[in-house]
């Protein structure tokens, strides 16, 4: 829920001929007090010395409006990496992990803290899956290479909020949009279709609600999923499935044509999901446990791991579930009976595991 951002000032727009409105306001909640550690402290000062804009940006941008702490927070800068590798060796700050320097991320470590550091970008050019990034010193270039417009805002370390396409407004109405059109972001990386889920399940109120053109650029472009990794999907997917709307969501996930992209069976068994779905409300069940009421053979969840690589214990929770569900479901009246089980299909205690 979002709760309110006081003390903040008066939302404000700036506009110019060559830009959208950029709207701007201060935002001091506690949440975003929290984070000013030592470190943090510290590499705002150095930034602030050498000249370098530092903002917090992206998920921890849409946290923070929405009242929560987050529990990572990246930063963008318009340093280049080679900028801030100078600056920081200069200071003696050790930097780790330099697999991100050519898409523009350095991690700096102060005060036992580890802070990632992305200079602002620019797709050059995208294949779906992977681009080929330009630097740039302009905060809204970036802002449009980003996914959904609650993703695309901006932070100051004073708390002025930079958004420049009304994410604030979409958080605080619980839409979930995309930056500009949604084919184009989409076609960039086609992992953003299931993101667009993901983040339906946790922004929307009441499902149903979609952009008409949202829903088609997503069915002509599920078939691009094919070529994204079964890691990345898997990564994705288990979000959705333990998040809000799942059974909609999923759903929808078969009505656009996604699920033969990403590993689900053609023939699903739907009216299953829909029990199961429905039966774990108020529960924490796995993402397997949920997953696999789908699933009609054994042999679907072989399929799953082929294109997903899911893990050995998704893999037998999967199995386990599909060969053992009648005996389950019949023991489902009897506590006692399931309780054996409850840590193997739930993450929490206190499942009736009716949810099978």
């Amino acid at each position: 829920m979002l709760r309110s951002l006081r003390p903040w000032s008066r939302p404000a727009l700036s506009c110019t001929w060559s830009r959208l409105c950029l709207l701007t306001m201060k935002v001091q909640s506690p949440e975003f007090q929290s984070l000013f550690t030592e470190g943090l402290k510290s590499l705002a000062e150095l930034f602030v010395r050498e000249n370098h804009e530092l903002r917090i940006a992206g998920g921890a941008v849409r946290d923070l409006l929405a009242g929560v702490k987050p529990q990572d927070v990246d930063f963008a800068t318009t340093a280049t990496p080679a900028q801030m590798k100078q600056m920081f060796q200069a200071a003696g700050v050790r930097m780790i992990n330099n697999k991100g320097e050519k898409h523009g991320t350095v991690t700096a470590r102060l005060h036992e803290e580890n802070f990632e550091i992305t200079t602002l970008r620019i797709d050059v050019t995208t294949d779906g899956r992977h681009a080929e990034v330009e630097f740039t010193t302009d905060w809204q270039k970036d802002a449009e290479r980003r996914d959904l417009t609650i993703n695309s805002m901006f932070l100051g370390f004073d708390g002025t909020l930079f958004d420049y396409f009304n994410g604030y407004e979409d958080l605080k109405n619980k839409k979930v949009r995309f930056v500009g059109q949604a084919k184009q972001r989409i076609q960039e990386d086609y992992l953003r279709i299931l993101r667009y889920f993901r983040f339906y399940g946790r922004v929307v109120e009441k499902p149903g609600e979609h952009d008409p053109e949202t829903l088609e650029a997503i069915a002509e472009n599920a078939h691009g999923l094919a070529g994204v990794s079964g890691e990345r999907i898997w990564v994705e997917l288990k979000k959705i499935l333990t998040g809000r709307h799942v059974q909609h969501l999923v759903h929808l996930i078969y009505d656009l044509h996604v699920a033969p992209h990403v590993g689900l069976p053609a023939n699903a068994s739907l009216e299953e999901f829909n029990k199961v779905t429905k039966n774990v409300e108020g529960f924490s069940p796995k993402p397997m446990t949920v997953l696999a009421s789908l699933f009609k053979a054994q042999d679907d969840v072989t399929k799953l791991d082929l294109r997903l690589k899911i893990s050995k214990e998704e893999k037998n929770l999967g199995l386990f579930i599909v060969k053992n569900r009648k005996d389950l479901v019949k023991a489902a009246d009897s506590s006692e009976s399931l309780r054996p089980y409850q840590d193997f299909v739930i993450d929490g205690a206190g499942c009736h595991c009716a949810c099978l």
